[in-house]
């Protein structure tokens, strides 16, 4: 569905600022409205004034991880789906402790092939559409 993704909004939240600015360039590539933050706070910051319809998130960030900042998300923005990503091992600690409060996130390791982040993203959105098909909130 080409069409799919002209109307979507993402947020990409990494705090090296060549990751984030790199995928940013990529998912506008594919005709996304892409927006960076560098840090928890700077996309909480963002989000108050730019809903995004997809948040990809590092789990590794400054002062607030990314798991925090997904479940901030999840309170604050439910129809807003979160895709983590990470490079580091102690990430897989954090989401099963998540999960186990019954917050389940999709997780990428880096590094992440752009095709496979696209896709991720792509189906993410179109599961989170079917959800909340007719959340006044999720219009283009």
């Amino acid at each position: 569905m080409p069409g799919l993704r002209r109307s979507h909004k993402v947020l990409i939240i990494d705090d090296a600022p060549s990751v984030a600015d790199t995928l940013a360039l990529i998912f506008s590539k594919e005709g996304y409205e892409a927006r960076v933050a560098y840090s928890a706070e700077q996309a909480i910051e963002i989000i108050a004034k730019w809903v995004p319809d997809l948040a990809i998130v590092d789990v590794v960030l400054p002062q607030m991880n990314g798991l925090e900042l997904a479940l901030v998300l999840k309170d604050n923005y439910p129809h807003c789906p979160v895709l983590l990503f990470s490079g580091e091992e102690a990430t897989g600690e954090l989401v099963a402790r998540a999960a186990r409060d019954g917050n389940v996130f999709e997780v990428l390791a880096k590094p992440v092939h752009p095709a496979y982040m696209l896709e991720a993203a792509a189906n993410l959105l179109r599961s989170n559409s079917n959800y909340s098909n007719g959340y006044a909130g999720n219009s283009a």
